[in-house]
Formats: C-alpha cells, structure tokens, sequence
C-alpha cells in the first residue's frame, strides 16, 4: 500500500512523505523500517517525482511488494538534505513513535544527493540505524570513526561523471581503517545511475534486513 503525507510540525521543517505498508500490515507486529533520500532531481512538491527511483519504482510500475515499512520524505527545490538534518531526526522519530517498528532493524539509504544525505544523517545519529547504504554519494572522509559500529553497504559506479566513485572508495577506506565494516559494490561500466543497480532486485535488500543493531 503507497500512501502520500504531510508531517506537520510548529519547530521543524513540514515534509510531505511517501509511506508504504506490507500487503500483511499488522499494528500488533513489529516491522523494519527503510528510510530514504531521494536525489537532487527529485526536489519539489510532487510526491510520484519524489518516488521515480527506488523500492517505490517498483511498487508503483511493477506492483512489487516488500516485507518492510518504506518512509521517503520530499526535499524542497533549491534546498540539499543537509539543510534538514534537524527536522529529519525529528520527523524520523515521528515515524517511529506513530507506527509498530522494530528499533533494531532501521535502515537508512538515499541516492546521489540522498547518497550524500544517507552520510550527513548517518554521522548525526550512528547509533541509530541497524545499517546504511549510500548509492553514489558524497562522503565525509574525516570523520568516518563514527561509523565503525554501523554496518555500510555503498554501491557506485565506475564512470560516473557527476559524483566520482572515489568518493565512496574514501569512505570505504575511512571507515574500515578505523576497525568499521563497510563494503563497497563498483558497478563497473555504470556512470552516475548506480541505483538501478542497487535497488532492483534484491542483494541490497537482503544484505539490509539481515542486520539488526547489538
């Protein structure tokens, strides 16, 4: 089930939200939750443009279903995520605290400036998520010590021209001289739509929900 929201909040940014529901949605059961960042062309107030990429693409062309709750908020036009990381710690514990999730198997994963995005909110709030899985974003390599205890999976691609994958080879190697579990997937031959890669089918997918804090 693909619904559209709109969070309201008098202290912080009010997103509008795509959220989505297992087909054996129970309340009395508890769920993992993938949280996720779109990219810079995905920035307004249209909720289908902010769903084009990602699980939500395969929900709505191809009608897949998935065993988790999806969460994608919307970044206004002109605006990066980093602009928001306050008001997306807030409305992430919106979700959490209105909806039966399991706090040991949030996910959090974006594309391009959702990979970008995925790092920032990550860095704020380690200890947060189970896993993280930035796909073609930009890294902050200095301070990767705080991911050591946050399993990461990236994906990138080899060509991409808008984002160079050493970006993520930074990360990678920041984080795991560091004694951090991170992984990195080349997409050899793939310029900067490494998403299609990483969220069609479901190696990523697997390799999340098989990680659970502690």
């Amino acid at each position: 089930m693909y619904t559209k929201h709109e969070w309201k909040s008098d202290t912080h940014f009010n997103f509008k939200y795509v959220k989505y529901l297992p087909r054996d949605y129970d309340e009395t059961k508890k769920y993992p939750l993938v949280f996720f960042l779109h990219g810079a062309g995905e920035r307004g107030d249209d909720l289908d443009v902010a769903s084009r990429h990602g699980y939500m693409k395969y929900v709505r062309e191809e009608g897949k279903e998935y065993p988790f709750i999806f969460i994608a908020p919307q970044c206004p036009n002109n605006k990066y995520w980093g602009c928001y990381i306050e008001s997306l710690i807030a409305f992430l514990d919106y979700i959490c605290d209105s909806l039966p999730i399991d706090m040991d198997r949030v996910y959090l994963t974006g594309l391009s400036m959702g990979g970008t995005g995925t790092w920032m909110l990550a860095m704020a709030e380690p200890e947060r998520f189970a896993a993280v899985a930035p796909i073609c974003g930009t890294g902050i390599y200095w301070y990767g010590e705080v991911l050591v205890n946050t399993p990461v999976y990236m994906y990138h691609g080899d060509c991409d021209p808008t984002v160079p994958i050493t970006e993520s080879v930074n990360m990678l190697n920041s984080i795991n001289k560091r004694g951090g579990n991170a992984q990195l997937k080349i997409c050899y031959g793939v310029d900067h739509n490494a998403w299609d890669i990483a969220y069609d089918g479901d190696e990523l997918m697997n390799w999340m929900l098989a990680q659970r804090k502690n």
